[in-house]
């Protein structure tokens, strides 16, 4: 072999081993052994798991339009075969003469000499390097063999570097998808370990996820009875079909729901094993998440049952200690004057009966008043809150101070509603609860929220160990369903502030 092809060679098989991808490297190997040995044709078959066909055929000095016309690729019949079943060195003066030949195909270029050399890979049949048409009608010589050969061993040595990289690669890969499955479900048990509101937690968990599997949708479906429905979704949900991974949501042994991922969002690996463990242990978690969520929903629905059941109690007693007592009383009255067929009797009987209905007429009017003011639809939040702190002034005795500068005068309905009921409980608590003196309440709008203060110098409690009978735990939630916070100050002996924020949203009365 002359020094040109030998320092050729090594060349190659520097630039060779030091190629991480496969597939360029088997386009490099075609490359070059065209050059060295001067063939026209050169191609690559590579074999399949059982090393009886070839899976995949790769070729050089054929154009795209001659490829569409041959049509399908050889599998390993043929001279190629023989290869197959002997992997040797094959050099043929002419291919078409050979006994295992099974011809070309109409429009396959001519082809007469012929040189293959197989691919060894860990003492292994890995594929075949064939090479055809030596340039000048020559046959392939000896050395053109030898340089076949070595390339072929730079080649398989690349291969191999290229699988080994490519198996640690994925195995890094497989390491930090679980490293961020590890953190994904850290954050998620930090994210959710306060949050009790159900549909927060279904969006948090959809979403991640989906980020998490590299998923192109996300959904999940709570169990109701024996069916399930789908709660939350994240991504381009789709038509039915495609891969997808179910993973069952447990709590405490009771299947809450399931969390499904579908379809890979980047490139085209489908999921494999290590995905399906890492959405598991995600649900596993998330499912404790939504659990609590559920019980928390269900535990402000029964609180909140009780607070209606609790009000509608009041109002019926309000109802049979005053207005049906006053009606009874109405009734005795003048049926003792008729009774009685005495004229004065009865005109004084008429008089009293007049009075004692304003009376019942006024009483009525404030409890339809406490029900829903009148004037919180038609005139807004401010005249309704001046009618409502005047009245409890009336009512207590108490010094009020009311204090409101709004840029504008209404806000959406939901807002004037529950800035309205939140003072009207914090006036109801302080005139149950404080034995305060002064009440201040000032209402400010800025940077897009309303700020709340309620103010008293009564005796004041201690935050930690209030009552129901305060009613914290209702303020709170009614100021949630807006999206608003409630924060209360309070100590023995030193009063207590009730700071409120709700969001400012602006929109035309009810």
């Amino acid at each position: 072999m002359d020094q040109h092809r030998l320092t050729r060679l090594v060349e190659v098989g520097r630039s060779l081993v030091t190629e991480l991808d496969p597939d360029a490297v088997l386009h490099r190997l075609l490359e070059v052994a065209r050059e060295l040995t001067g063939a026209r044709y050169a191609a690559i078959g590579v074999l399949d798991e059982r090393r009886e066909r070839l899976e995949r055929f790769l070729t050089a000095g054929i154009d795209e339009e001659t490829h569409r016309t041959i049509g399908d690729l050889p599998r390993g019949r043929g001279v190629l075969g023989v290869l197959i079943s002997d992997p040797r060195p094959l050099r043929l003066a002419d291919v078409g003469s050979h006994p295992q030949s099974y011809g070309f195909p109409l429009a396959h270029p001519s082809m007469t000499t012929f040189l293959g050399v197989p691919l060894i890979i860990d003492g292994q049949a890995w594929g075949n390097l064939y090479l055809t048409e030596k340039a000048d009608g020559e046959e392939f010589t000896l050395e053109d063999e030898q340089s076949a050969i070595v390339l072929s061993d730079w080649a398989a040595i690349a291969i191999r570097n290229a699988r080994l990289y490519r198996t640690v690669r994925e195995r890094r890969d497989e390491l930090e998808r679980t490293m961020r499955g590890l953190e994904t479900t850290t954050e998620i048990s930090r994210a959710l370990g306060g949050m009790t509101d159900l549909g927060r937690v279904l969006e948090l968990v959809v979403k991640r996820s989906r980020a998490l599997i590299d998923a192109r949708a996300a959904e999940i479906a709570l169990r109701d009875g024996e069916d399930y429905v789908l709660a939350a979704v994240a991504g381009d949900h789709g038509e039915d079909g495609g891969d997808r991974i179910v993973a069952p949501m447990v709590f405490r042994n009771r299947e809450v729901g399931t969390l499904t991922v579908i379809d890979r969002m980047h490139g085209d690996r489908p999921f494999n094993e290590e995905d399906e463990r890492l959405l598991q242990a995600f649900a596993a978690s998330a499912a404790t998440a939504v659990a609590t969520a559920q019980n928390a929903s269900e535990e402000a629905l029964r609180r909140s049952i009780e607070a209606s059941e609790a009000e509608r109690t009041r109002w019926a007693r309000e109802l049979h200690d005053d207005t049906l007592q006053q009606l009874a009383g109405l009734r005795m009255l003048l049926s003792g004057a008729r009774r009685s067929g005495d004229a004065e009797r009865m005109s004084g009987a008429i008089e009293q009966a007049l009075e004692q209905i304003t009376t019942a007429v006024g009483d009525l009017r404030s409890l339809i008043t406490e029900l829903r003011p009148a004037a919180l639809d038609e005139l807004g939040i401010t005249p309704a809150l001046e009618s409502l702190v005047a009245r409890f002034a009336r009512q207590t005795d108490l010094e009020v101070q009311l204090d409101v500068d709004f840029a504008e005068p209404r806000f959406a309905p939901e807002i004037e509603s529950t800035v309205y009921r939140l003072v009207q409980e914090a006036l109801t608590n302080i005139a149950k609860h404080a034995r305060a003196a002064t009440v201040s309440v000032h209402l400010r709008d800025g940077d897009g929220d309303i700020d709340l203060t309620v103010r008293d110098d009564g005796a004041g409690f201690d935050p930690q160990h209030q009552s129901s009978g305060f009613g914290l735990i209702g303020m709170r939630e009614r100021v949630a369903l807006v999206n608003g916070t409630v924060q209360v100050e309070s100590s023995p002996g030193a009063g207590t502030v009730l700071r409120a924020s709700i969001p400012a949203r602006r929109g035309a009365p009810v």
